[in-house]
């Protein structure tokens, strides 16, 4: 069994990493693009240095785990995806304040899932494995529409752009099924966290 947490958190360590990303998609990887939507195309590849990332990590936390259970401890392994994750919001979240701030749907969103990682990661120190099963189910398809979301940003000016818009928007069609999919699920895994939430309270 893993190690329950002792350490440090892993949490400005990878704040810096997705800082780095987001300001070399500024200054290098876009460098050349309209700066209207350089600042998207920055927030769109933090999201897939975590969103793809963090599928697998959160599995991985959550098959080393004997003790699955939504009241189990969180395992290091378990904190350290959490702290990814805290870290990724954290960044968007600021990229939306500075360059998007009458975007309330996204800022709640960010705020919103702040507020649990936060609190199943620093305050309760427990419930990850209900947090990482609904982290996987949400960032499992967010390479396609980050491919679709920045080919669509470039399609006016390249035109390969527009070929990779045009397949990624038929990946989409698929989305659409995996996306009704997981919101069952997310509905399903709510329902049950919020059952247990009652129990306790008894």
């Amino acid at each position: 069994m893993e190690t329950l947490i002792k350490s440090l958190p892993d949490l400005p360590l990878f704040l810096s990493f997705f800082l780095t990303i987001y300001l070399s998609a500024h200054f290098l990887v876009f460098r050349n693009w309209c700066p209207k939507i350089r600042p998207e195309a920055a927030s769109c590849l933090i999201s897939i240095f975590h969103g793809t990332p963090a599928v697998f990590l959160a599995t991985h936390a959550l098959f080393t785990n004997p003790n699955r259970g939504f009241s189990s401890l969180n395992t290091k392994t378990e904190a350290s995806v959490l702290d990814f994750s805290i870290s990724y919001f954290l960044m968007d979240l600021i990229h939306y304040l500075i360059f998007s701030p009458s975007d309330i749907l996204f800022i709640g969103h960010h705020l919103a899932t702040l507020f649990v990682f936060v609190t199943c990661r620093y305050l309760v120190a427990r419930g990850a494995y209900a947090v990482l099963m609904l982290l996987i189910l949400a960032e499992v398809t967010s390479a396609c529409q980050n491919a679709w979301t920045l080919a669509n940003a470039r399609r006016i000016d390249v035109q390969f752009a527009a070929e990779v818009g045009g397949k990624a928007f038929l990946s989409s069609s698929m989305n659409l099924i995996i996306t009704r999919y997981c919101c069952e699920m997310v509905g399903r895994m709510g329902c049950k966290m919020g059952i247990f939430g009652a129990l306790l309270t008894v």
